[in-house]
């Protein structure tokens, strides 16, 4: 690995502008993990470190942090404004609608427009801002126990009402097709797209590519292929050649991969979480590349 200068680290992994406007580095942070288990519910197993854990990749240089009202569900955003509030006036927060949990902490949609203006009134209240950075709809994939039967068109033109009053600065979609994003561009501007990407799951290059000609950020989510990455020979080979972890090859790799990519692997560990900024400063060469694209996870 690399000597961290004193630049703050996240930094090193370079910066990308939202809608063209909004500076942020391209490595973030996503507080999925900080509530507790199974998946995102309840109180924090360790309230203090997650705490800690949220001042300390502001410190790192993290410019961007990912929530969910569902995370928790409430949880997420509460440790957030416990932490960072007021916060640093370069800081993105990026959270999504779309979805409730069940009393039996099942995943389900809810995209009806009086449900998504009052999911995003909630955040405002919970963050303590007058304006949401970044919102985005989060459509079924799957991950949600039932399709949604709300049309595209009016949860995304619910979004982009909320967006006109002021309530919402960028728009953005979670588990978008392509189609799903051409539509939503018809109605509103779309800055950013949450689809999954990972060495493990290469499924969404195209959309991936597609985006970075439009201008449009990619946040890949569950980044480090839920925790398959060292069944790959490849993969721990160039990790032991930089002296580096495989989730910080990992993560490497995604930054290289195309220049759209705005990274927020998540975790509950302060350690952890400064393994994976540390990623920033790791540079693959053309070997490290080609071993990689023809790595697989047996």
């Amino acid at each position: 690995m690399s000597t961290l200068s004193s630049t703050p680290p996240a930094s090193l992994a370079g910066e990308l502008r939202l809608a063209g406007a909004t500076p942020v580095a391209r490595l973030g942070y996503g507080a999925m993990q900080l509530p507790g288990l199974p998946i995102a519910w309840g109180p924090p197993r360790d309230h203090a470190e997650a705490v800690r854990v949220l001042r300390r990749a502001v410190e790192l240089g993290v410019r961007l942090i990912d929530t969910a009202g569902f995370y928790g569900p409430a949880v997420a955003d509460e440790l957030i404004a416990e932490a960072l509030h007021p916060y640093p006036a370069d800081l993105v927060i990026s959270t999504k609608v779309g979805v409730r949990r069940g009393a039996d902490r099942s995943w389900l949609p809810d995209a009806a427009p009086a449900s998504l203006r009052e999911q995003v009134e909630s955040s405002l209240r919970r963050l303590h801002v007058e304006a949401l950075d970044l919102v985005h709809l989060r459509l079924s994939d799957g991950f949600a126990l039932a399709e949604s039967h709300v049309p595209l068109a009016e949860s995304f033109g619910a979004l982009a009402e909320l967006r006109e009053r002021g309530l919402i600065r960028h728009l953005g979609l979670s588990s978008a097709t392509e189609a799903q994003l051409a539509e939503a561009r018809a109605i509103a501007p779309v800055a950013a797209l949450q689809n999954p990407l990972s060495l493990a799951n290469r499924s969404e290059t195209a959309l991936l590519k597609a985006c970075a000609r439009e201008g449009i950020a990619f946040l890949p989510f569950f980044p480090l292929a839920r925790g398959t990455l060292t069944r790959s020979r490849e993969l721990v080979a160039v990790a032991d050649k930089h002296e580096a972890t495989p989730a910080q090859v990992a993560l490497a790799w995604l930054l290289h991969v195309a220049p759209n990519t705005l990274l927020i692997p998540g975790t509950s560990s302060v350690a952890h979480l400064e393994e994976n900024v540390a990623a920033a400063a790791l540079h693959l060469d053309a070997d490290d590349l080609a071993a990689l694209d023809t790595t697989t996870f047996a």
